[in-house]
C-alpha cells in the first residue's frame, strides 16, 4: 500500500463506506435479479455469436476469480481516502448497475452455450451462480464494467509491486466470464466501452466545467463536431466501419471541450497526467496531436532560452535533468518522466489564454523559478500558449517595458512563434492590469 492509503481515514469516511455497501448491494441483487427474470420471459431475445468464440474452453476453475468480483466490489468502498473518491466510486458504481440494466431491458440477449457438469469445489460455485444468473443479462458485460472500475480504484492504493499482482488478478476476472461460459465476446466489448465512458464522464478528481465560448472557440466546435459526426457515418456506413466510431467519439469529446468545457474534458491534473479513462476515450485524438507534434517540430530547436533561467519549448519527448517543466498543454501526458519536476497548468490548444489564465500561470512561473534555476516553458509546438505565458510573465517582472519589446525578445530567440493580433490583444490588456497594480 502507498503511505496516503495507510493513513488513518476519518471513522465517517467508514461509516460512509458502509452506507454505500448497504445501499448498492441490494440494488444490485435486486435490480440485476428482477431484470433477468423478467427478460427470460421475453420472445424477442437474439444473441451474437462469433464463429471463433467456440474455440474458447471452458475452464472450471476460473469461476474462483469470476466469484472473487464480489468481495472486491465490498472492499472498494473501504480503502478510498477522501469523501470526494467515495462518493464519486460509489456514483460509478450505482450507474454501472443502472446503464446495464437499462440495456439488458433494450437490447435482450442470450448467452448460447451449454455449459458442461462441473463437479467438486468448483461445481458447487456453478450451482451457486446458477440459482441467481439466468443467461439473459448480456451486452454490456456488468461483471466487466465492475472490473475495470473496481481495478481503477485499487491501483490507485497498491505500490507497483501490488499494482502488478493485483492488475493480473483483474486481468483473469475479464478472463474468466468468457471460460466460465457466461458471456460472449460482445458482451466483454460493449461491458469494457461502457466501464470506460462511465470513469470518464464521473472523475474521481477535479469537476466538469463550462464557460462560455468565444466565437472563436465556436468555430473551431463546430469544425470537430462535424469531423467527429462524419467519422460516425462513415462508421455505420462501410464494412467494418465499427472502427471508425472511437475516433468519432473522441472528436466530439474535443468538440464540446471548445464548446464550453474547456481542459476539462483531458482530465489533467496538476502534475501533468491525463486521466487513464481520458486517454483511452480519446486516445485516437491525443495519438494525432502527438504525431503532429513530432511533424511539425522536426526542423525547430526543441527549445530556445528567452531570459537567464526562462527556457520556451516544445513539449518535451524525454525526461531532462535539472530542469524544471511548467506545461501549459492540455492534451499532452507527463507519462514516466517521474525524475523532472513538472508542474502542469493546462490550456487549451488554438485559443488565446484568457486574461486570468495568464495571471494564474504567471504566478505559478513565478514560484518555480524562486524554486529552480531553469524552468521550460512549453506548450505542443512552443509557438502560441508557452509564448503568450513568457511575455505576460516578462512583462509582470519588468524585463520588457510594452507588449511589443515582450513580443521581440522572444521572436529574437525563437523565430517561430505565432502570435496573433487576438493574443497581441490579450497580452496588451495584461499589460494594462499589472500597471494599474502597479500605480495602486
Amino acid at each position: 500500500m502507498t503511505e496516503s492509503s495507510l493513513t488513518q481515514r476519518p471513522h465517517s469516511l467508514w461509516k460512509q463506506g458502509l452506507g454505500w455497501l448497504l445501499l448498492l448491494g441490494p440494488l444490485f441483487f435486486l435490480s440485476y435479479g428482477q431484470v433477468n427474470t423478467f427478460t427470460a420471459t421475453r420472445e424477442d431475445i437474439g444473441s451474437v455469436v462469433l464463429s471463433w468464440e467456440r474455440a474458447i474452453p471452458f475452464v472450471p476453475w476460473t469461476i474462483v476469480p469470476y466469484w472473487s468480483i464480489d468481495l472486491l466490489y465490498g472492499i472498494s468502498l473501504f480503502i478510498c481516502t477522501s469523501k470526494q473518491e467515495l462518493m464519486r466510486h460509489g456514483y460509478r458504481l450505482l450507474t454501472a448497475s443502472l446503464v446495464a440494466c437499462a440495456a439488458f431491458l433494450l437490447f435482450p440477449l442470450k448467452f448460447t452455450f451449454t455449459r458442461p457438469e462441473t463437479q467438486g469445489a468448483f461445481g458447487w460455485l456453478f450451482h451457486q451462480l446458477e440459482q441467481f444468473d439466468l443467461p439473459y443479462n448480456q451486452a454490456p458485460s456488468l461483471h466487466i464494467i465492475l472490473t475495470w472500475l473496481l481495478w481503477l480504484r485499487f491501483r490507485q492504493h497498491l505500490n507497483r509491486k501490488a499494482r502488478v499482482v493485483a492488475g493480473s488478478w483483474f486481468v483473469l476476472i475479464a478472463i474468466s466470464v468468457l471460460t466460465t461460459w457466461q458471456h460472449h465476446f460482445i458482451d466483454v466489448i460493449s461491458g469494457y466501452g461502457v466501464a470506460v465512458i462511465i470513469s470518464y464522464a464521473i472523475p474521481i478528481e477535479g469537476r466538469w466545467r463550462w464557460q462560455p465560448p468565444s466565437p472563436h472557440a465556436q468555430r473551431l466546435a463546430v469544425k470537430y463536431c462535424l469531423g467527429g459526426l462524419l467519422f460516425l457515418l462513415a462508421g455505420m456506413n462501410i464494412p467494418y466501419g465499427y472502427l471508425l466510431l472511437w475516433p468519432g467519439i473522441a472528436l466530439l469529446i474535443v468538440a464540446a471541450g471548445y464548446a464550453g468545457l474547456g481542459v476539462t474534458i483531458f482530465q489533467k491534473n496538476s502534475s501533468g497526467s491525463l486521466s487513464l479513462s481520458a486517454r483511452l476515450l480519446m486516445l485516437p485524438y491525443l495519438t494525432g496531436a502527438a504525431i503532429s507534434r513530432c511533424w511539425f517540430s522536426r526542423h525547430m530547436a526543441k527549445s530556445s532560452v528567452i531570459f537567464t533561467g526562462v527556457a520556451l519549448g516544445r513539449f518535451p519527448g524525454k525526461a531532462e535533468r535539472h530542469i524544471a517543466v511548467f506545461d501549459l498543454t492540455a492534451e499532452f501526458h507527463q507519462g514516466n518522466r517521474r525524475a523532472q519536476r513538472w508542474q502542469a497548468y493546462p490550456l487549451m490548444d488554438l485559443l488565446v489564454p484568457e486574461i486570468e489564465d495568464m495571471r494564474h500561470a504567471v504566478r505559478q512561473l513565478r514560484q518555480l523559478c524562486q524554486t529552480y534555476d531553469k524552468v521550460l516553458v512549453c506548450c505542443a509546438l512552443g509557438l502560441s500558449r508557452s509564448a503568450t505565458v513568457v511575455a505576460a510573465w516578462l512583462l509582470a517582472e519588468g524585463h520588457v517595458a510594452s507588449v511589443a519589446e515582450a513580443v521581440e525578445m522572444i521572436q529574437a530567440r525563437r523565430p517561430q512563434i505565432v502570435l496573433t493580433p487576438a493574443h497581441l490583444k490579450a497580452l496588451e490588456a495584461f499589460s494594462k492590469e499589472q500597471l494599474c497594480q502597479t500605480t495602486a
